[in-house]
Parts: C-alpha cells; structure tokens; sequence
C-alpha cells in the first residue's frame, strides 16, 4: 500500500499535464485527463495520481491526514509563470490613460515614461515597502492559482537598487508559499545617468553589479532586453556570456517589437528562454524548433498595450518550438498577476487550443525557467501543488472568462487557499 498524509479526493477531472516535458507540437493537447480522480502526497511530494477507484485500493491514508474533499472540483498543477516584474515600486496608470488616446509605448518612454518612471519610484522606495508590495502581489497570484513564478529585478539599474530588488523577492520567498525563481536583469534600459555611455553602463552591470548578485546568490537567471534601442544582439551576447560564465542561466527579451535576431541568438547560445517574440521571424521560429530553449510568449502585453501584432503562436507551436505562456506582470504592460488570464488569452488572441494553453501555462512553464523536475504537472515524486477550480469540466477554464473560479489550492499538499480564502499565515 502507498502512504499518504494528504489526499484529494472525489475530483471531477483531475489533468495532470503529464508525459515527457517539455511538450512539442501535438503532444502539447495531451493534458493527461484522468475521471474521477484523486490525488494523494507524502510529506509534501505526489505519491498517487490516479482513478478514485485505484485510490481505494492502493492507498493507506495515515489518521491525522490532511483530506480535501474535491466532489465536483477540475484540478490542474499549479500555474507556473516563468515571466514577472514582481518587485517594482509605483503603477502607471496615468501612462496607461494617455496610450488609450493613442500614443505609442515608444512614444511615452521618449517623454520619460515607461521603464524609467519604474525605475524612479523603484529607487525611492525602502526596502521592507518593497518586500510588502511583494507579498501582496504574490497573494494575489496565489489566490488566482500560481504556486510558482519566476520574478525579475530591471527597476533599479543601479547597484544598491537592484541588489535590494533582489533582496525584496528573496525576502518575500522565504514567508510565501508561493516559490520564486528570481531573475537578474540590469540589462533591462540603460538609466538615465548613463544615457549616452552605454557602453559605460555594460562594464558597470558586468563588473559591478553582476560580481555582487552572483556572490551574494540572488538569483539563478540572467535576462536581456534585446530590443533596437535598448541592447543590440552583439551586446546581449557579450552580457549573456559574462553572465553565464558567472553560473546564471541565461534568457533574453527578443524580438519583441523589432526582429533584431534575438531567438536566433538565444537558440545559438543555448539561452534557457526567448521572451516576448512577437516580431519573431520564420529564420528565428526555427531556430527556436531545432533548439532546447523554450519561446515564453506573454499575450497580457498586446493586449495591454492595445496592439494588433501578436505573438505567432500556431507557428512555433507547428515548427515543433518549446511554447510557454506568462503573465509578464509589470506596471507598463501587462499589469496582470492572473495566470488564467494568461490562459484565456492564449486561447482568444493567439489561437490556441485549451489543451495547449493549459500545457503552456504548467508544464512547459515549469520548463521555461526549469523547474520541470518539482512543478507544472500532478505525477509522482512532484510537489503536490494543485489547483481545484469550481467549474463543470476544464473547458469552462476559457469557456466561462471574466470570474476566478480557483476554490482550493494546495501548495505541497499542504491547503494555503481553502474555499477562496487565504488560509496560510506569515
């Protein structure tokens, strides 16, 4: 018999989004649907998915269990979202106003707008504001079924504020539930002290900046804005290799809305992640469908941003590429922590079926900043971070879009959202 000290029982459909990860191509619509399921864990790791039947059968469930009846609930793993700008100071709203009568995000950022009036606020706040910003954004994503989620520095540009950036997201994972892989990204603008001098600017992040993150071990990836008028491609590839050699996995902001060449680069140097990808060419398509590294796409920015062009989705996804979803939760572009959202929109703007989009948004999520081998699928030997949602069946997850249908979530098997209230405690 298996143990467990933690059991789901009586679930409607449970989808584990099983099977070899990352999924490519077809194997993206098997999402592993299991009827009448349950799914029990030991000390926080999966130890049984599988038919309630078979649950009965096999399964001893210690007395002092914890047990979740399910009855009538779809589980899915937790959502992964491999793409946030988590700790940033300030919102944008006034910026948001003025793009809604037409000007461009180009446009706002030359008047100061954009990255660099984050970037101001993100200066001026202390740390433990920053650290509480954090912890209600995180309870935000939680409530709405994220259990991991990768998050990102950019709004300092400096040393001492993308140090406490980092430190913040360190500070807010060691009390959340949620687990946070944070992301280096000095790279992401050049400030305003350094306008003119970027070259400046590089030797400062690569000798400077990117010594005291990998010393003091803030954070396991190294990201790039490969963008025309941000960083070219000969320079995120020098940034990209002095951060690899410092022992950070590397992803890079590509083609977003130039095609610079940045898939083809990331592809060629064996870049964890191409993000954005919306001007993405075919020559870069491929490359990405021959290569390991998976291409995020985060469909909350044209849709913020109000822009026709988006990410060539059906594409990647038919040329074989890794394809993954997120929110890319910032204050300029996407100010959404809600990854089933995300979900939706991969759906309504990029044309993917509910099958791949739910991969997209766990499994090869998990891949995308690899956390495969403990997230984004509901089998053996994972942690048991699941999400129950109150609907009849897993198409009314962008069938029924505009209500948060998340009732339970279990973070390593343990209830942190019970009913759709905060159950955890700090």
């Amino acid at each position: 018999m298996i143990e467990a000290d933690s059991v789901v029982t009586g679930c409607r459909q449970v989808l584990t989004c099983a099977g070899p990860i990352p999924k490519r191509g077809t194997a993206l619509r098997d999402v592993g649907l299991i009827e009448n399921a349950a799914i029990a864990g030991w000390d926080g790791k999966i130890v049984f998915v599988g038919s309630q039947d078979d649950f009965g059968r096999t399964v001893r469930v210690a007395p002092d269990a914890a047990r979740l009846d399910a009855s009538g609930l779809v589980a899915l793993p937790g959502f992964v979202d491999a793409h946030t700008h988590l700790p940033f100071g300030g919102t944008r709203e006034e910026e948001f106003a003025l793009r809604i009568q037409g000007w461009t995000y180009q446009q706002l950022a030359a008047k100061g707008m954009g990255i660099r009036s984050t970037v101001r606020k993100t200066r001026q706040i202390p740390l433990d504001d920053l650290k509480s910003l954090c912890l209600e954004r995180l309870d935000s994503m939680l409530r709405h079924g994220t259990t991991t989620a990768e998050a990102k520095s950019g709004y300092g540009l400096n040393l001492p504020d993308e140090i406490k950036q980092l430190e913040a997201v360190r500070e807010a994972a060691r009390v959340h539930p949620i687990t946070v892989i944070p992301t280096f990204m000095g790279a992401h603008e050049v400030p305003d002290e350094y306008r003119g001098r970027k070259e400046d600017y590089i030797n400062f992040l690569l000798h400077t900046v990117l010594p005291q993150v990998r010393d003091r071990g803030l954070a396991r990836f190294f990201d790039v804005f490969c963008e025309e008028g941000v960083f070219s491609v000969a320079e995120t590839e020098r940034l990209a290799a002095a951060a690899a050699e410092a022992g950070l996995g590397i992803k890079i902001h590509a083609d977003e809305f130039v095609p610079l060449g940045g898939a083809e680069l990331a592809a060629r140097i064996g870049a964890v992640s191409a993000e954005h990808l919306i001007a993405v060419t075919d020559t870069g398509i491929a490359a990405l469908a021959e290569s390991a590294t998976a291409a995020i796409l985060l469909p909350g920015v044209p849709f913020f941003l109000m822009q026709e062009k988006r990410a060539p989705a059906r594409k990647l996804i038919e040329a074989g590429a890794i394809l993954a979803l997120a929110s890319d939760f910032n204050p300029g572009s996407s100010m959404t922590e809600n990854m089933l959202f995300i979900l939706q929109l991969g759906v309504f703007l990029l044309r993917m079926t509910i099958e791949e989009a739910i991969n997209a948004t766990t499994a090869n999520a998990a891949y995308a900043i690899r956390a495969q081998a403990e997230a984004g699928s509901l089998e053996p030997g994972k942690a048991m971070d699941v999400v129950l949602f109150d609907v009849p069946n897993y198409y009314f997850l962008a069938y029924h879009p505009g209500v948060n249908p998340v009732r339970h979530v279990l973070k390593n098997g343990r209830a942190v959202i019970r009913d759709g209230r905060m159950v955890y405690s700090l």
